[in-house]
């Protein structure tokens, strides 16, 4: 298979996926849902991700992407329909998880094949790459989230986002030829502990960065609907604002291919710790729809142009022949902060308000940037 055919497989998932989480915070918040409420109901989408991840990881290993990617795919359309057939807050706590445990699976699958691709010296440039996909299904999911919402129901959002999915899904099969097969079953001298994975230095710094920035993105995917919502902004409006977040993400990956010839994959790290902690400090302080796209525009920069630094770390590092499964050790900590980080900052908004919660963040990236750091020095 091709990369630009993963790409666009990607493309199709994510705009249904993130675009989900965005009519799933709104309509909620049309309910009068808390933000605890909300934080819960996007915690859903991580939990079984969170405990399914390593097994996906290694199903993935046995019997190749093929089967776990177009059942991944169909259950992600019936997630995505299931509010549209129920619409209430009642069918949210039943579509979250579905959506999510659906989206990971693909997930998983998508970047072992792109890690499979050519030789080691191309995955950051491939990883690279295969972001843009993300980039976009993020720009245009609560771009169209918003415009569906407004322009005709929440109901509808939620069929217009599975059409997505659905695509892919008749993509999938037309492309299905030239996928990374399984190694078959393993013997059981051949099983190993996830703990072995954790015990191997480069492995660990690599999972601890990258925890670090999934929570910078979740914590924005999370509060920014419920932030743009406290100061009256309309549905539309927070689809821009978010959009500009996913059109930063875009931009930056674009320049990636050319970057990761030539800088380490540390030094990206490190220098997007601090650029993200650092807009996270100024956001309770902006309520303008220009500096908030602008402030939005800055983090997306920050956080997007990690992303296929950290894979590439992580495949480089990788145990021969236990690639899906690294990919799903690192699913299931990007999932731990999927559930856990709503929940939190959920119920800190609710407690103190907003800021605390934004400067907590900005604490978080900007004192993991030390570490990244130091990583960084041990590579030259």
């Amino acid at each position: 298979m091709k990369l630009i055919v993963v790409i666009l497989l990607t493309v199709f998932a994510h705009t249904g996926f993130v675009g989900s989480r965005v009519v799933v915070s709104l309509y909620a918040i049309s309910q009068h849902a808390s933000p605890f409420t909300i934080g819960v109901l996007l915690a859903l989408y991580a939990l079984l991700p969170m405990l399914l991840a390593v097994w996906a990881g290694r199903l993935i290993d046995r019997v190749g992407v093929l089967l776990p990617m177009a059942w991944s795919a169909f259950a992600l359309v019936l997630g995505l329909v299931l509010p549209f057939a129920w619409p209430s807050l009642h069918a949210l706590y039943f579509a979250a998880p579905l959506i999510g445990t659906s989206f990971m699976v693909y997930h998983v699958a998508l970047n072992h094949t792109v890690g499979a691709m050519g030789t080691p010296a191309d995955r950051a440039v491939n990883f690279s790459w295969f972001a843009l996909g993300f980039s976009v299904g993020g720009f245009f999911g609560p771009l169209l989230a918003g415009f569906a919402i407004d322009a005709t129901s929440h109901r509808t959002a939620f069929l217009l986002l599975a059409a997505f999915p659905a695509a892919g899904l008749g993509l999938l099969y037309l492309k299905r030829h030239g996928l990374p097969a399984g190694h078959g079953a393993r013997t059981e001298a051949g099983e190993r502990r996830v703990m072995d994975l954790l015990r191997e230095p480069r492995l660990f710094a690599a999972f601890v960065a990258s925890g670090l920035l999934a929570m910078g993105w979740d914590l924005y995917t999370f509060v920014t609907p419920i932030y743009g919502s406290r100061i009256g902004l309309s549905a539309t409006t927070i689809g821009i604002v978010m959009g500009s977040f996913a059109a930063a993400t875009f931009a930056v990956r674009l320049v990636m291919p050319a970057l990761a010839r030539r800088v380490r994959e540390w030094t990206v790290v490190t220098v997007a710790l601090v650029v993200s902690g650092s807009a996270y400090s100024l956001f309770p302080f902006v309520v303008q729809v220009p500096l908030l796209m602008a402030l939005s525009f800055l983090l997306g920069i920050g956080l997007g142009c990690a992303q296929p630094m950290i894979m590439a770390l992580l495949y480089a590092a990788s145990p021969a022949g236990r690639q899906g499964e690294v990919v799903g050790v690192r699913t299931t900590m990007l999932n731990a902060s999927h559930t856990l980080l709503p929940l939190a900052f959920g119920a800190l908004g609710t407690a103190l308000g907003m800021g605390p919660v934004f400067w907590s963040m900005s604490a978080f990236l900007i004192s993991g940037s030390f570490f990244a750091r130091r990583h960084d020095r041990r590579a030259r």
